[in-house]
């Protein structure tokens, strides 16, 4: 894996950069040949507060994670557990999938390509996604500081809206860091 390593309002130090290169290599373990990868690492400070986000983008896979500590490499070190987390939920997910058609020894490598034990290979196309519940409502005309006191008074964390002034369906948002989003689709 390639490592692209960005600092906001600090310096990235060699140390630094080794302990992050150490950790998320750590999670070539769970594939069977070394994922060809750009890891994406941007990690910032600001006061007390530093922050770190990583994306991996991998055929038919994203991973990205991001975590806020006072401590840099602690928040390295649980940014590194959420990465391995969603890569086991994966694995599981695909694996539960053969083991439910009846094939047993299931992995998956980073192409995609799954192996069975018989050594055939197949190449996964469909995902499975497991939609619990659908909403419809219809689109009130507002402007997008409607839309966020909508947001607020009905206790949600998003809110979708038609925009009064284009016609075009909107989302809004409320961010971590407790100010607000504004999603559009592009012209």
């Amino acid at each position: 894996m390639n490592y692209n390593i960005r600092g906001e309002n600090m310096e990235v130090t060699p140390s630094l950069r080794d302990y992050v290169e150490k950790k998320i290599g750590k999670v070539e373990r769970y594939f069977d040949t070394p994922p060809v990868a750009e890891v994406h690492v941007k990690m910032h400070s600001q006061n007390t507060q530093n922050s770190i986000e990583v994306t991996i983008p991998m055929s038919r896979l994203l991973l990205r994670a991001e975590e806020d500590h006072q401590d840099m490499y602690a928040a390295i070190d649980l940014v590194v557990e959420k990465l391995e987390r969603q890569i086991r939920k994966h694995k599981t997910k695909v694996n539960r999938k053969f083991r439910q058609s009846g094939t047993k020894d299931v992995f998956k490598n980073e192409m995609g390509v799954t192996q069975l034990e018989n050594g055939w290979t197949t190449d996964e196309n469909e995902s499975e996604v497991d939609l619990v519940r659908t909403k419809r409502f219809n689109l009130k005309p507002m402007d997008a500081e409607e839309a966020v006191l909508q947001m607020d008074m009905l206790g949600h964390s998003f809110f979708v809206f038609s925009n009064a002034v284009n016609g075009d369906t909107n989302v809004v948002y409320r961010r971590k860091d407790g100010r607000y989003g504004l999603i559009e689709p592009e012209a």
